[in-house]
Protein backbone atom coordinates (compact mmCIF):
# COMPACT_ATOMS: atom_id res chain seq x y z
CA UNK A 1 0.00 0.00 0.00
CA UNK A 2 1.30 3.41 -1.14
CA UNK A 3 2.23 5.66 1.57
CA UNK A 4 -0.59 8.39 0.04
CA UNK A 5 -3.31 7.17 1.97
CA UNK A 6 -0.99 7.20 5.38
CA UNK A 7 -3.19 9.51 7.03
CA UNK A 8 -6.29 7.39 6.28
CA UNK A 9 -5.54 4.45 7.10
CA UNK A 10 -3.99 6.22 10.69
CA UNK A 11 -7.55 7.64 10.86
CA UNK A 12 -9.61 4.48 10.33
CA UNK A 13 -7.52 2.78 12.71
CA UNK A 14 -7.97 5.50 15.62
CA UNK A 15 -11.97 5.50 15.03
CA UNK A 16 -11.78 1.61 15.25
CA UNK A 17 -9.30 1.50 18.09
CA UNK A 18 -11.30 3.99 19.89
CA UNK A 19 -14.62 1.92 19.21
CA UNK A 20 -12.98 -1.11 20.56
CA UNK A 21 -11.92 0.94 23.56
CA UNK A 22 -15.10 1.99 24.60
CA UNK A 23 -16.77 -1.13 24.75
CA UNK A 24 -18.80 -0.73 21.81
CA UNK A 25 -16.80 -3.21 19.56
CA UNK A 26 -14.88 -6.21 20.38
CA UNK A 27 -13.13 -6.57 16.72
CA UNK A 28 -13.36 -4.57 13.78
CA UNK A 29 -11.69 -5.39 10.08
CA UNK A 30 -12.34 -2.31 7.97
CA UNK A 31 -10.85 -2.82 4.17
CA UNK A 32 -10.95 -0.37 0.99
CA UNK A 33 -9.36 -1.01 -2.79
CA UNK A 34 -9.19 1.98 -5.00
CA UNK A 35 -8.60 1.31 -8.54
CA UNK A 36 -7.66 -2.27 -7.88
CA UNK A 37 -5.16 -1.24 -5.38
CA UNK A 38 -5.38 -2.18 -1.63
CA UNK A 39 -5.57 1.14 0.35
CA UNK A 40 -7.11 0.37 3.70
CA UNK A 41 -6.69 -2.85 5.68
CA UNK A 42 -6.98 -2.27 9.35
CA UNK A 43 -8.17 -4.51 12.05
CA UNK A 44 -8.80 -3.85 16.15
CA UNK A 45 -9.96 -5.90 18.79
CA UNK A 46 -9.62 -9.34 19.63
CA UNK A 47 -11.40 -12.59 17.30
CA UNK A 48 -12.31 -14.40 20.57
CA UNK A 49 -13.32 -12.37 23.66
CA UNK A 50 -13.37 -15.54 25.53
CA UNK A 51 -9.57 -16.96 24.35
CA UNK A 52 -8.32 -13.43 23.11
CA UNK A 53 -7.54 -15.17 20.09
CA UNK A 54 -6.26 -11.96 18.13
CA UNK A 55 -8.89 -10.64 15.30
CA UNK A 56 -6.69 -10.48 11.71
CA UNK A 57 -7.16 -9.45 8.27
CA UNK A 58 -7.93 -12.64 6.63
CA UNK A 59 -10.26 -13.88 9.91
CA UNK A 60 -13.65 -14.58 8.49
CA UNK A 61 -16.67 -12.97 10.40
CA UNK A 62 -20.20 -13.93 9.57
CA UNK A 63 -21.89 -11.01 8.38
CA UNK A 64 -25.73 -12.15 8.24
CA UNK A 65 -27.50 -10.64 5.04
CA UNK A 66 -23.91 -9.05 3.98
CA UNK A 67 -23.99 -12.47 2.23
CA UNK A 68 -26.12 -11.65 -0.15
CA UNK A 69 -23.83 -9.51 -2.15
CA UNK A 70 -21.73 -12.96 -2.68
CA UNK A 71 -24.76 -14.65 -3.58
CA UNK A 72 -25.41 -11.77 -6.27
CA UNK A 73 -21.82 -11.50 -7.13
CA UNK A 74 -22.36 -15.39 -8.05
CA UNK A 75 -25.20 -14.91 -10.67
CA UNK A 76 -23.58 -12.10 -12.13
CA UNK A 77 -20.53 -14.47 -12.92
CA UNK A 78 -22.52 -16.91 -14.45
CA UNK A 79 -24.57 -14.31 -16.31
CA UNK A 80 -21.06 -13.12 -17.71
CA UNK A 81 -20.41 -16.70 -19.34
CA UNK A 82 -23.79 -16.93 -20.48
CA UNK A 83 -24.99 -19.74 -17.80
CA UNK A 84 -27.31 -17.68 -16.39
CA UNK A 85 -29.78 -15.09 -18.04
CA UNK A 86 -31.37 -12.24 -15.70
CA UNK A 87 -35.00 -13.07 -17.62
CA UNK A 88 -34.49 -16.57 -17.12
CA UNK A 89 -37.77 -18.09 -15.54
CA UNK A 90 -36.95 -19.70 -12.77
CA UNK A 91 -39.64 -22.64 -13.24
CA UNK A 92 -37.77 -23.30 -16.82
CA UNK A 93 -35.04 -24.56 -14.71
CA UNK A 94 -36.95 -25.62 -11.24
CA UNK A 95 -40.11 -26.74 -12.76
CA UNK A 96 -41.40 -27.35 -9.16
CA UNK A 97 -41.57 -23.62 -8.54
CA UNK A 98 -44.02 -23.29 -10.95
CA UNK A 99 -46.33 -24.43 -8.52
CA UNK A 100 -49.43 -21.64 -7.41
CA UNK A 101 -48.58 -19.79 -10.58
CA UNK A 102 -45.36 -18.90 -10.00
CA UNK A 103 -44.09 -19.54 -13.36
CA UNK A 104 -43.92 -16.11 -14.99
CA UNK A 105 -41.09 -15.42 -11.95
CA UNK A 106 -37.72 -14.69 -13.40
CA UNK A 107 -33.85 -14.43 -11.79
CA UNK A 108 -34.34 -10.41 -12.53
CA UNK A 109 -37.30 -10.69 -10.00
CA UNK A 110 -35.60 -12.02 -7.03
CA UNK A 111 -32.59 -10.08 -8.09
CA UNK A 112 -34.55 -6.71 -7.13
CA UNK A 113 -36.55 -8.52 -5.01
CA UNK A 114 -39.76 -8.62 -6.51
CA UNK A 115 -40.32 -12.09 -6.85
CA UNK A 116 -43.59 -12.08 -4.46
CA UNK A 117 -42.40 -14.75 -2.20
CA UNK A 118 -40.31 -13.18 0.79
CA UNK A 119 -42.50 -15.04 3.37
CA UNK A 120 -41.52 -18.45 5.01
CA UNK A 121 -44.08 -20.36 7.26
CA UNK A 122 -44.14 -19.43 10.70
CA UNK A 123 -42.73 -22.10 12.43
CA UNK A 124 -39.41 -22.77 10.22
CA UNK A 125 -36.79 -22.75 12.67
CA UNK A 126 -32.31 -22.74 12.08
CA UNK A 127 -31.88 -26.22 12.20
CA UNK A 128 -34.81 -26.52 8.77
CA UNK A 129 -32.86 -23.20 7.33
CA UNK A 130 -29.67 -26.20 7.05
CA UNK A 131 -31.47 -28.47 5.19
CA UNK A 132 -31.00 -27.51 1.80
CA UNK A 133 -33.82 -30.04 0.48
CA UNK A 134 -36.86 -28.90 2.92
CA UNK A 135 -35.90 -25.46 2.14
CA UNK A 136 -36.50 -25.70 -1.40
CA UNK A 137 -39.55 -27.48 -1.03
CA UNK A 138 -40.81 -25.13 1.03
CA UNK A 139 -40.05 -22.15 -1.66
CA UNK A 140 -41.10 -24.44 -4.72
CA UNK A 141 -44.43 -24.66 -3.12
CA UNK A 142 -45.27 -20.98 -1.36
CA UNK A 143 -48.16 -19.25 -2.60
CA UNK A 144 -47.00 -15.64 -3.94
CA UNK A 145 -48.12 -12.91 -2.26
CA UNK A 146 -48.39 -10.65 -5.45
CA UNK A 147 -47.55 -10.72 -9.06
CA UNK A 148 -44.07 -10.20 -9.92
CA UNK A 149 -42.68 -7.13 -10.84
CA UNK A 150 -45.94 -5.59 -8.57
CA UNK A 151 -44.29 -5.32 -4.71
CA UNK A 152 -41.03 -4.07 -3.25
CA UNK A 153 -40.75 -6.28 -0.39
CA UNK A 154 -36.91 -7.67 1.20
CA UNK A 155 -36.58 -11.36 0.73
CA UNK A 156 -35.26 -11.47 3.92
CA UNK A 157 -34.22 -15.49 4.12
CA UNK A 158 -35.61 -16.97 0.50
CA UNK A 159 -33.19 -14.69 -1.74
CA UNK A 160 -30.53 -16.99 -1.21
CA UNK A 161 -32.76 -20.05 -2.06
CA UNK A 162 -34.24 -18.68 -4.78
CA UNK A 163 -30.94 -18.28 -6.73
CA UNK A 164 -28.89 -20.91 -5.18
CA UNK A 165 -31.10 -23.22 -6.27
CA UNK A 166 -31.22 -22.03 -9.87
CA UNK A 167 -27.52 -21.95 -9.30
CA UNK A 168 -27.53 -26.08 -8.68
CA UNK A 169 -29.76 -26.73 -11.36
CA UNK A 170 -27.52 -24.83 -14.16
CA UNK A 171 -24.21 -25.31 -12.43
CA UNK A 172 -24.59 -28.90 -10.94
CA UNK A 173 -23.03 -27.46 -8.24
CA UNK A 174 -24.20 -25.82 -4.76
CA UNK A 175 -23.42 -22.41 -4.68
CA UNK A 176 -20.79 -22.58 -2.10
CA UNK A 177 -18.54 -24.56 -3.89
CA UNK A 178 -19.45 -21.65 -7.13
CA UNK A 179 -18.41 -19.23 -4.95
CA UNK A 180 -15.29 -20.54 -3.85
CA UNK A 181 -14.22 -21.75 -7.43
CA UNK A 182 -15.57 -18.88 -9.35
CA UNK A 183 -14.68 -16.04 -7.59
CA UNK A 184 -12.95 -16.67 -4.04
CA UNK A 185 -10.33 -18.88 -5.38
CA UNK A 186 -9.46 -16.49 -8.70
CA UNK A 187 -9.39 -13.70 -6.45
CA UNK A 188 -6.93 -15.08 -4.23
CA UNK A 189 -9.22 -15.05 -0.90
CA UNK A 190 -10.08 -18.81 -1.32
CA UNK A 191 -10.69 -18.88 2.81
CA UNK A 192 -12.25 -15.92 3.36
CA UNK A 193 -15.43 -15.92 1.53
CA UNK A 194 -17.98 -18.60 2.20
CA UNK A 195 -21.68 -19.18 1.65
CA UNK A 196 -21.30 -22.54 3.66
CA UNK A 197 -17.79 -22.47 6.03
CA UNK A 198 -16.12 -25.81 5.62
CA UNK A 199 -15.85 -28.13 8.89
CA UNK A 200 -11.93 -27.32 8.71
CA UNK A 201 -12.67 -23.52 8.77
CA UNK A 202 -14.89 -23.11 11.45
CA UNK A 203 -12.40 -23.06 14.11
CA UNK A 204 -10.83 -20.19 12.27
CA UNK A 205 -13.84 -17.78 12.24
CA UNK A 206 -14.51 -14.76 14.97
CA UNK A 207 -17.54 -15.38 16.10
CA UNK A 208 -20.45 -13.03 16.78
CA UNK A 209 -22.13 -11.85 19.99
CA UNK A 210 -24.93 -9.85 20.59
CA UNK A 211 -24.65 -6.05 21.75
CA UNK A 212 -28.13 -5.14 21.50
CA UNK A 213 -29.20 -6.32 18.32
CA UNK A 214 -31.56 -9.06 19.41
CA UNK A 215 -33.73 -6.40 21.11
CA UNK A 216 -34.10 -4.70 18.03
CA UNK A 217 -35.36 -7.18 16.43
CA UNK A 218 -37.74 -7.75 19.10
CA UNK A 219 -39.29 -4.62 18.07
CA UNK A 220 -39.11 -5.05 15.10
CA UNK A 221 -40.79 -7.91 15.34
CA UNK A 222 -43.68 -6.08 17.66
CA UNK A 223 -44.13 -2.65 15.66
CA UNK A 224 -43.78 -3.79 12.01
CA UNK A 225 -46.27 -6.13 10.75
CA UNK A 226 -44.68 -8.04 8.16
CA UNK A 227 -41.63 -8.65 9.51
CA UNK A 228 -42.09 -12.13 11.46
CA UNK A 229 -43.42 -13.14 8.19
CA UNK A 230 -39.71 -12.74 6.81
CA UNK A 231 -38.02 -13.58 9.60
CA UNK A 232 -39.95 -16.18 11.57
CA UNK A 233 -39.34 -16.12 15.51
CA UNK A 234 -37.07 -19.26 15.14
CA UNK A 235 -34.81 -18.10 12.02
CA UNK A 236 -33.45 -14.25 13.62
CA UNK A 237 -30.88 -12.80 11.53
CA UNK A 238 -28.83 -12.49 15.31
CA UNK A 239 -25.97 -14.24 17.17
CA UNK A 240 -27.76 -17.21 18.11
CA UNK A 241 -28.23 -18.17 14.89
CA UNK A 242 -24.85 -17.07 13.67
CA UNK A 243 -23.00 -18.84 16.20
CA UNK A 244 -24.50 -22.26 15.49
CA UNK A 245 -21.61 -24.21 13.59
CA UNK A 246 -24.45 -26.54 11.51
CA UNK A 247 -25.67 -23.53 10.11
CA UNK A 248 -22.71 -21.58 9.19
CA UNK A 249 -21.10 -25.17 7.54
CA UNK A 250 -24.49 -25.20 5.30
CA UNK A 251 -25.42 -23.36 2.36
CA UNK A 252 -28.02 -20.84 3.65
CA UNK A 253 -26.79 -18.07 0.87
CA UNK A 254 -29.06 -15.39 2.32
CA UNK A 255 -26.25 -14.54 4.50
CA UNK A 256 -22.57 -15.36 4.30
CA UNK A 257 -19.46 -15.23 6.13
CA UNK A 258 -16.21 -12.98 5.11
CA UNK A 259 -13.46 -11.43 6.23
CA UNK A 260 -13.64 -7.45 5.43
CA UNK A 261 -10.27 -7.43 2.45
CA UNK A 262 -12.15 -10.08 0.55
CA UNK A 263 -15.24 -8.56 0.30
CA UNK A 264 -13.41 -5.09 -0.55
CA UNK A 265 -11.44 -7.37 -3.44
CA UNK A 266 -14.15 -8.91 -4.82
CA UNK A 267 -16.04 -6.07 -5.25
CA UNK A 268 -13.03 -4.36 -6.22
CA UNK A 269 -13.28 -6.96 -9.13
CA UNK A 270 -16.78 -6.05 -10.33
CA UNK A 271 -15.96 -2.74 -10.52
CA UNK A 272 -12.79 -3.15 -12.54
CA UNK A 273 -9.79 -5.27 -12.91
CA UNK A 274 -7.63 -6.87 -9.70
CA UNK A 275 -4.48 -8.40 -10.29
CA UNK A 276 -5.72 -9.71 -13.49
CA UNK A 277 -8.92 -10.61 -12.36
CA UNK A 278 -12.35 -8.95 -13.32
CA UNK A 279 -15.33 -10.27 -12.63
CA UNK A 280 -17.81 -8.65 -15.09
CA UNK A 281 -18.02 -6.48 -17.88
CA UNK A 282 -18.27 -2.83 -17.85
CA UNK A 283 -21.39 -3.27 -19.73
CA UNK A 284 -22.75 -5.79 -17.11
CA UNK A 285 -21.54 -3.77 -14.55
CA UNK A 286 -23.61 -0.73 -15.23
CA UNK A 287 -26.72 -2.12 -15.33
CA UNK A 288 -25.82 -4.32 -11.80
CA UNK A 289 -25.27 -0.99 -10.17
CA UNK A 290 -28.16 1.22 -11.95
CA UNK A 291 -31.55 1.71 -10.00
CA UNK A 292 -33.63 -1.19 -10.87
CA UNK A 293 -36.59 -0.80 -8.65
CA UNK A 294 -37.26 2.39 -6.32
CA UNK A 295 -40.27 2.78 -3.99
CA UNK A 296 -42.00 1.87 -0.58
CA UNK A 297 -40.29 -1.48 0.74
CA UNK A 298 -42.76 -3.45 2.34
CA UNK A 299 -41.25 -5.19 5.28
CA UNK A 300 -39.48 -2.39 6.68
CA UNK A 301 -41.96 0.67 5.23
CA UNK A 302 -38.83 2.62 4.21
CA UNK A 303 -38.04 3.85 0.74
CA UNK A 304 -35.18 1.20 -1.23
CA UNK A 305 -33.40 1.16 -3.96
CA UNK A 306 -32.15 -1.98 -5.55
CA UNK A 307 -30.06 -3.03 -8.87
CA UNK A 308 -29.74 -6.63 -9.48
CA UNK A 309 -29.04 -8.11 -6.27
CA UNK A 310 -27.78 -5.02 -4.50
CA UNK A 311 -28.95 -2.04 -2.38
CA UNK A 312 -28.10 1.41 -4.34
CA UNK A 313 -27.68 4.55 -2.28
CA UNK A 314 -28.14 8.23 -3.26
CA UNK A 315 -24.15 8.43 -2.57
CA UNK A 316 -23.49 6.33 -6.19
CA UNK A 317 -22.55 3.42 -4.43
CA UNK A 318 -23.99 -0.32 -4.66
CA UNK A 319 -23.64 -2.91 -2.08
CA UNK A 320 -24.81 -4.68 0.84
CA UNK A 321 -25.51 -4.50 4.63
CA UNK A 322 -26.24 -7.24 7.50
CA UNK A 323 -28.23 -7.37 10.91
CA UNK A 324 -25.39 -6.52 13.30
CA UNK A 325 -23.73 -3.73 10.92
CA UNK A 326 -20.94 -5.39 8.74
CA UNK A 327 -21.45 -4.07 5.20
CA UNK A 328 -19.63 -3.56 1.63
CA UNK A 329 -19.90 -1.03 -0.83
CA UNK A 330 -18.71 0.05 -4.32
CA UNK A 331 -18.59 3.34 -5.83
CA UNK A 332 -17.91 2.80 -9.56
CA UNK A 333 -17.07 6.89 -10.75
CA UNK A 334 -14.73 6.65 -7.98
CA UNK A 335 -13.48 3.52 -8.39
CA UNK A 336 -13.55 2.50 -4.74
CA UNK A 337 -15.07 -0.29 -2.69
CA UNK A 338 -15.02 -0.81 1.40
CA UNK A 339 -16.05 -3.06 3.70
CA UNK A 340 -15.89 -3.55 6.90
CA UNK A 341 -17.31 -6.18 9.56
CA UNK A 342 -17.31 -6.78 12.77
CA UNK A 343 -17.85 -9.18 15.68
CA UNK A 344 -20.83 -7.21 17.88
CA UNK A 345 -23.69 -7.43 16.70
CA UNK A 346 -25.45 -3.88 17.43
CA UNK A 347 -28.95 -1.68 16.54
CA UNK A 348 -29.95 1.71 17.32
CA UNK A 349 -26.44 3.07 18.63
CA UNK A 350 -25.18 5.14 15.47
CA UNK A 351 -23.56 2.86 12.92
CA UNK A 352 -20.02 2.89 13.22
CA UNK A 353 -19.54 0.94 10.24
CA UNK A 354 -21.42 3.14 8.01
CA UNK A 355 -19.70 6.57 9.82
CA UNK A 356 -16.33 4.21 8.19
CA UNK A 357 -17.84 3.85 4.81
CA UNK A 358 -18.50 8.00 4.87
CA UNK A 359 -15.11 8.32 6.42
CA UNK A 360 -13.21 6.70 3.53
CA UNK A 361 -15.66 7.74 0.43
CA UNK A 362 -14.84 11.84 1.61
CA UNK A 363 -11.41 11.12 1.84
CA UNK A 364 -11.29 9.48 -1.86
CA UNK A 365 -13.14 12.30 -2.52
CA UNK A 366 -11.18 14.78 -1.46
CA UNK A 367 -7.95 13.21 -2.96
Amino acid sequence: MTGRWDGLRAEVRARIDELVAAGREDGVQVAAYLHGTQVVDEVAGVADRATGRPLTSGTPIWGASTGKGLTATVAHVLAERGVLDYDLRIAEVWPEFARHGKGGVTLRHVLTHTAGVPALPPDVTVADAGDWDRMCGIVADSVPLWAPGDVLAYHAWTFGWLIGEVVRRVTGRRISRVLAEDVAGPLGVPGELFLGVPEADLNRLAPVADRNLSAMLDWAAANLPNFDRVAPPGLRPDASVGTRPEFLRADVPATGTMSARAMARMFAALIGEVDGVRLISPARLREVGAVAVRGTEWVFGQEASFGLGYAVESDGAFGCAGSGGSLAYAYPELGLTVAATKTLLSAGDGDPMEELRVLVRDAVRAG
